[in-house]
């Protein structure tokens, strides 16, 4: 399907592009429409809250951690620690004693974030496979114990009172106004995929996809792997550090148990079931992962049964994810990527 769509005329795929686009900025009305409605409704809960609360958020990091294990080829099973530390840095910069707009702290989130990928990163790197993959569930855990532990971070009872984004004209950002967040989310998503795509065709996304083949091959050819890891490390904490960001601001409140392990295996589950490396497939797995569990809600407990068969028989009869990466050579220079 996406070699046939890169096959059409340019001017065919902007065309096609921008009624998605347009499509996707009015998902909030999709249940009024029929049978589309049926088939999106989540019964028990507001489809427009499932979309901007989870749906958004799971794309974002979806987005985010597919840097990391789709592009650089690295296992990491604590995404959620940098999701939570945007988060909180939201929380504690915009209530309390710091009382910050909404506009300062977004910014601060995400740098923050990206400290705690390059933290984390600089001293763990050199390890491989499972060994990094335990040591990044370690730092998941650790910062959701820290803000359990730590006052200035609530504790148990979390941080509440969180700024909200500035109202304008029609757009007013409050618990009972969903759609403005879902506009400034997928406004946000569209930015973010436009910059990792271009990471994607650069030398930087070359050297990744090079590492994800053969580290050790990649070092032959004088790749400097441990820089371009680090490089993934960061840029992916930021996405998920932007996505904490914009769900603290939209609930108002954080606490602890928003941040638990299961989390992150949700997000590690979204990028497989996608396609791992590929940013249209992790945006698919996102939205799966996000609505199966809400669109069977009336099951009750029995939903997670039938997403649990839905994972185990996309990975059956498509182990490659629902919308796999592109396969094409990455034709790296080696002297290209050796400085």
């Amino acid at each position: 399907m996406g070699n046939k769509f890169r096959s059409l005329p340019k001017s065919a795929r902007w065309s096609i592009g921008a009624i998605i686009i347009a499509a996707c900025y009015f998902t909030p009305y999709w249940p009024d429409v029929p049978v589309l409605g049926w088939i999106v409704n989540t019964p028990g809960t507001s489809f427009e809250n499932v979309l901007t609360d989870q749906i958004m958020m799971f794309i974002l990091v979806a987005l985010g951690l597919n840097v990391v294990v789709g592009f650089a080829g690295l296992l990491d099973l604590g995404y959620v620690g940098f999701y939570a530390v945007g988060a909180y840095t939201t929380a504690v910069m915009t209530s309390g004693q710091f009382s910050w707009p909404w506009i300062a702290a977004m910014p601060l989130s995400i740098l923050m974030a990206m400290i705690a990928g390059v933290v984390l990163g600089t001293p763990t790197l050199r390890l491989r496979g499972d060994y990094l993959a335990i040591v990044t569930l370690g730092f998941g855990e650790i910062i959701r114990i820290t803000a359990n532990n730590s006052d200035w971070l609530g504790g148990p009872r979390g941080i509440n009172k969180i700024a909200r984004p500035p109202s304008f004209g029609p757009f007013e950002f409050s618990v009972l106004n969903a759609k403005p967040y879902w506009y400034l989310g997928f406004t946000v998503i569209l930015i973010v995929i436009f910059v990792l795509t271009r990471l994607e065709n650069s030398r930087v996304g070359r050297a990744w996809a090079a590492v994800r083949e053969d580290e050790d091959a990649a070092e032959l050819m004088g790749v400097n792997t441990f820089k371009f890891k680090l490089w993934a490390f960061a840029i992916g904490a930021a996405i998920g550090g932007l996505a904490g960001a914009l769900y603290a601001s939209k609930v108002g409140f954080v606490n602890p148990d928003n941040f638990q392990l299961q989390l992150s295996i949700l997000f590690l589950a979204a990028v497989v079931l996608g396609g791992t490396g590929s940013m249209y497939g992790v945006i698919m797995g996102g939205i799966l992962v996000a609505w199966i569990p809400e669109r069977f809600r009336g099951f009750d407990t029995r939903r997670y049964f039938v997403f649990g068969v839905v994972l185990v028989l996309v990975m059956v009869f498509r182990p490659q994810g629902i919308i796999p990466r592109r396969t094409a050579a990455a034709g790296i220079s080696a002297k290209e990527e050796a400085e």
